[in-house]
């Protein structure tokens, strides 16, 4: 049943909006508010487009479902300024709770405590908020560059040649590329270059400017990429420049489509680490509800990742989310912000 609230879709200016609505109001054993009436949840996601947004949306809305809550989901594309205003459309609709899903801290921390003066809770994923009211789910950013890294030191040895595609100002970046310095400097290794850019065309855009550091420094053998996005960029430049076979990508994240690039023949993208995108959704939103229930869930809600080879791939013969999910159980669901009365999320 699809539901529109005219108030926050004629005020949106850029990004786009779907609302979902309960089908009945009140779920049984619930505690308040959840007991009595239908609750409102609104999602403001900083980035706008990838394949990690479409599945974290995608459990949103299956974990919402299953609470019967109406739920509104948004995109800035990358906009700070429009990702502040979708959190103040929310505020002004007197909704029960906000997720908001990455951003800049510094954009975010006063709007977001607008959100809380107003009895609205607030429950932030990959957006360091630094409010001991707000809880912070998290993929384990370190443990996740700390695995697909040391997978790149038992491939090359310590002393290799690398690079990072980076931009600084987004947490989870941020953590994990201070992981990538770690091991820099444990390891031995030659950083030659950090390139990067965050826009609505990161692949192209990242695919450019990968080339162009290629071109300039021969001797780079190791893409350190703590985003998939710029994974699939970094892997566009070396398929185009024909040097799969001397340059080798280490990435964070992943879905089904990145799956496929890295089981395409002689692939450079040989390792991931990652959670499962719907998981995180599914997980922000029982955060969010038990906040709201007065069942406050921590200041941290923590998803811990899995490594991910292409080789586990190839030989698993796993070419989906779905196959992954059979045969990583850790990629089918979380323990992460449960409670007896939130029911499991309908795949």
């Amino acid at each position: 049943m699809i539901k529109l609230f005219t108030t926050i879709a004629s005020a949106v200016v850029a990004g786009s909006l779907f609302v979902t609505a309960a089908s009945a109001a009140g779920l049984a054993g619930a505690p308040a508010p959840f007991d009595k009436r239908t609750v409102n949840i609104a999602v403001v996601s900083f980035l706008g487009s990838g394949d990690w947004l479409q599945a974290f949306e995608a459990g949103v809305k299956r974990q919402a479902d299953s609470l019967g809550v109406n739920l509104t989901v948004s995109q800035a594309r990358n906009d700070n300024d429009t990702q502040r205003n979708l959190v103040e459309q929310a505020i002004n609709l007197g909704v029960d709770g906000i997720i908001i899903n990455n951003g800049r801290p510094e954009v975010l921390k006063d709007v977001a405590q607008k959100a809380l003066d107003k009895g609205i809770k607030v429950v932030a994923y990959d957006v360091n908020l630094d409010n001991p009211q707000i809880p912070q789910v998290e993929q384990s950013d370190k443990d996740m560059a700390r695995l697909v890294l040391e997978q790149a030191v038992k491939d090359k040895g310590d002393g290799f040649t690398g690079g990072a595609v980076y931009v600084a100002g987004f947490a989870p970046l941020d953590r994990r590329y201070a992981v990538w310095k770690d091991v820099v400097a444990k390891h031995n290794l030659k950083e030659k270059a950090v390139w990067g850019v965050v826009n609505d065309t990161v692949p192209a855009s990242v695919a450019d400017q990968t080339k162009a550091v290629l071109r300039a420094n021969p001797d780079i053998s190791v893409i350190f990429t703590p985003w998939d996005e710029f994974a699939k960029g970094a892997k566009l430049a070396i398929d185009e420049l024909g040097l799969s076979g001397q340059v080798k990508i280490y990435g964070v994240d992943t879905s089904t489509a990145d799956i496929q690039l890295m089981t395409e023949p002689d692939s450079a993208w040989v390792a991931t680490a990652a959670t499962n995108a719907a998981v995180v959704g599914e997980v922000s939103v029982r955060a969010v509800s038990l906040a709201i229930a007065g069942q406050f869930p921590g200041r941290s809600v923590l998803l811990q990742p899995t490594l991910i080879t292409r080789d586990d791939l190839v030989n698993n013969k796993i070419g989906t989310i779905e196959e992954l999910q059979q045969k990583f159980p850790a990629f089918l669901k979380s323990d992460a912000a449960t409670a007896a009365w939130i029911p499991a999320a309908k795949n």
